[in-house]
């Protein structure tokens, strides 16, 4: 499988599982229609619709594309981690049961680990 070449702040993220500070990232305030995508693999991910503001200083999502995102235990056993589910790419963290939309999940997706794709009009 051919991937995208990714920088070294990317691979520190996306392959390393890092984290990408608060506030920071070029996603977390961005209102476009269209699809969030794997920055690694281009695989769709998150609809632009389904992104809602947390407060949290990341992109956040309610919903994400059936079978795109895989759960998994993370290594410190309290969290749930978001990866991409065809490359493996570090996502980020899920939170259920908070309350912040109707389905009262969130995506908490570093922007670093997403590449946009917008709406054609």
């Amino acid at each position: 499988m051919a991937f995208n070449q990714l920088t070294e702040e990317e691979t520190r993220v996306i392959v390393n599982k890092g984290t990408e500070r608060p506030f920071t990232g070029k996603f977390w305030e961005y209102k476009e229609d269209g699809m969030y995508v794997c920055r690694q693999c281009s695989t769709p991910l998150f609809p632009s619709d389904t992104k809602f503001d947390s407060g949290t200083g990341w992109p956040s999502f309610d919903d994400a594309v059936v079978g795109a995102v895989k759960e998994i235990s993370d290594a410190d056993g309290r969290r749930i981690e978001i990866v991409c589910a065809n490359c493996g790419g570090h996502l980020g963290h899920v939170f259920k049961g908070e309350r912040m939309t109707e389905k009262s999940t969130r995506h908490c997706v570093n922007s670093i680990s997403l590449d946009f794709v917008a709406k054609e009009s």
